[in-house]
C-alpha cells in the first residue's frame, strides 16, 4: 500500500516537517502580536483625542476595547513562549536521533575493525620490534666501547702531560731551560796546565753545576714514577 500513499517518511524527516510547522506558527503570532501592538498605539491616541472633545461615553467604549486588545496581546505572548517551548524539544529529539545515528555508525566501524584485526600477527610485529630495539641498543654500547677504548691512550697521555707540566710549575723548574743546559753543565771543565807534575782539579763552580744536575735528574726520576 505504500505506493498508494507516498513512501513512509522517517523519524527525522517527521521531526524536521513538524519543526517547520512550528517555526511558521511562531511567525504568525509575532505578526498578529505587532499589528495588535499598533492597533494598542491608536485606540491610545483616540481615546486621548476623544476625550480633549469631552465625548465621555465614547472615551468608555475605547477603553474596553484597548483593554480586551491588551489582553490578546498577553495572550500571545503566552502562545509564542509556549511554541518555543515544543519547538525546543523537537530540536533536542532531532540532536538525540542524530547522536543516535552516529554512535550507530561507530559501533559498526569498530566492528568491522575488530574483526579485520589480526591480534596473533600483531603480536608477533611487537615481539620481532622489541627484538630489532635490544639489538640496535647492543650494538651502539659496542660501537661506543670500541671508541673509548680508541681514545683512552691518548687521553691518558695528553693528561700524563699535563700532570708533568703542573708538577714542574708547582717546584718552579722550567723542564725545557734545565734539559738545554744539562749537557753543557755535565761536560769536565777545562784542566789548568800549571806546574809539572800537579793535577787540575775542578773549579768550584763546575761542582756546583753537577750538584744541580743531580739534582734535576733526581726530580726528574720522582715526576717518571709518579
Amino acid at each position: 500500500m505504500s505506493f498508494l500513499f507516498g513512501k513512509k517518511k522517517t523519524p527525522a524527516e517527521l521531526l524536521r516537517e513538524n519543526k517547520r510547522m512550528l517555526d511558521k506558527s511562531i511567525r504568525e503570532i509575532e505578526r498578529e502580536r505587532q499589528n495588535l501592538q499598533t492597533q494598542e498605539k491608536k485606540l491610545i491616541a483616540e481615546i486621548k483625542k476623544t476625550a480633549k472633545q469631552g465625548q465621555m461615553s465614547a472615551v468608555k467604549v475605547m477603553a474596553k476595547d484597548l483593554i480586551r486588545t491588551r489582553h490578546q496581546i498577553t495572550k500571545f505572548y503566552g502562545l509564542k513562549s509556549q511554541l518555543q517551548g515544543v519547538s525546543l524539544r523537537i530540536q533536542t529529539l532531532k540532536s538525540t536521533q542524530a547522536m543516535a545515528d552516529a554512535m550507530k555508525g561507530v559501533t559498526k566501524a569498530m566492528s568491522q575493525m575488530n574483526k579485520q584485526l589480526n591480534l596473533p600477527a600483531l603480536q608477533k610485529i611487537m615481539r620481532e620490534f622489541e627484538l630489532q630495539n635490544e639489538k640496535m641498543e647492543f650494538t651502539s654500547e659496542l660501537i661506543d666501547d670500541a671508541f673509548e677504548e680508541a681514545f683512552e691512550g691518548d687521553e691518558e697521555e695528553e693528561e700524563t702531560e699535563e700532570l708533568v707540566s703542573q708538577v714542574l710549575d708547582e717546584i718552579g723548574i722550567d723542564l725545557d731551560q734545565q734539559l738545554v743546559r744539562a749537557p753543557a753543565n755535565s761536560t769536565a771543565a777545562p784542566v789548568e796546565t800549571s806546574a809539572p807534575g800537579r793535577v787540575a782539579q775542578p773549579t768550584g763552580a763546575s761542582g756546583d753545576d753537577a750538584g744541580i744536575d743531580s739534582d734535576l735528574q733526581a726530580r726528574l726520576d720522582n715526576l717518571r714514577r709518579l
